[in-house]
């Protein structure tokens, strides 16, 4: 593993689920919630914390494509798809797959060749929307910082309705 991909999988690792200097790791978070709250969309709040969470697991999925070399686009179940119902089982099971899509996601930073960390990712959307000049590295670095954002409202929401 290169220097620069050690570097990527640590940050990863201490935001998910490790102790960042900011507060509680993203998987501590998550699993102190109960099925009910993760559910409920307080009022003046457009998504419930499983909106959130459904949310950051599509672009841990579509990061990692991107890392394989897939061409740039939305997650394939969109960018903020329908939770649905309240579900203790769904909600449970959609914690275990973004815990995995991590693991997944890790496994490609482990094997990325290190000369190709600098270079474009795979995207032919309109350079004045950003879709140009992304390196593999600002890739990573983009999504950790997604991470922690969303992991931040999720644990305000819980506040409100845990």
């Amino acid at each position: 593993m290169t220097t620069i991909a050690q570097k990527l999988q640590d940050s990863l690792q201490q935001i998910l689920s490790n102790d960042p200097w900011y507060g509680p790791a993203t998987y501590d978070i998550i699993e102190n919630i109960t099925f009910e709250a993760a559910y409920e969309v307080p009022q003046g709040s457009v998504h419930s914390i499983a909106g959130i969470l459904l949310h950051m697991l599509g672009w841990t999925q579509e990061v990692t494509d991107r890392m394989q070399g897939q061409t740039a686009g939305e997650p394939a179940g969109g960018d903020w798809p329908d939770p649905g119902h309240p579900d203790d089982d769904k909600w449970k099971q959609l914690i275990a797959d973004f815990k995995l899509a991590n693991v997944t996601l890790a496994g490609v930073i482990q094997k990325f060749p290190g000369s190709k960390w600098d270079e474009p990712i795979n995207d032919h959307r309109d350079p004045e929307l950003g879709g140009k000049g992304v390196s593999y590295q600002a890739l990573i670095e983009g999504l950790i910082q997604h991470h922690v954002y969303h992991s931040g409202q999720i644990a305000l929401l819980n506040r409100i309705v845990g």
